[in-house]
């Protein structure tokens, strides 16, 4: 029980410092293990690694202004990634489709919904771009 409260600290911190460098290092000093016990334990406990975690909370993020029109070079850097290629080669790896593909399928399915014109129609777009989203 006590290690599951480390954990969670640990993963409280890369939720509110995504867009920052995170280590592992400082991962395991707040969760009171050594690097090579928490990584193994952060895997065990959430099923991936620190890193594959941390991009993910990224990447989320980066959907998040994606929809919102922030230009994919801006979203790059403000979610914490070098530059817009490695952003662009993660967004990749975990969602299978590139940002700017991500984009015209959630624009695609919005469009869709604004023809039908009700509210059920808007509704279920919401649910497709959930669902592109939630694919990643």
């Amino acid at each position: 029980m006590k290690q599951s409260l480390s954990l969670n600290a640990a993963r409280a911190f890369i939720e509110a410092h995504f867009n920052e460098p995170v280590t592992l290092a400082q991962l395991a000093a707040l969760s009171a293990l050594s690097v090579s016990r928490f990584a193994t334990v952060f895997r065990q406990q959430y099923g991936s690694s620190p890193y594959r975690y941390l991009c993910g909370v990224r990447i989320q993020r980066a959907q998040t202004m994606l929809l919102e029109g922030v230009p994919g070079s801006v979203v790059a850097t403000e979610v914490g990634f070098f530059d817009q290629s490695h952003f662009g080669r993660h967004f990749k790896r975990c969602c299978g489709m590139t940002p700017s593909m991500f984009i015209q399928r959630a624009a695609a399915n919005t469009g869709n919904a604004g023809k039908h014109g009700n509210v059920s129609a808007k509704a279920s777009a919401v649910r497709s771009t959930s669902a592109i989203r939630s694919s990643c």
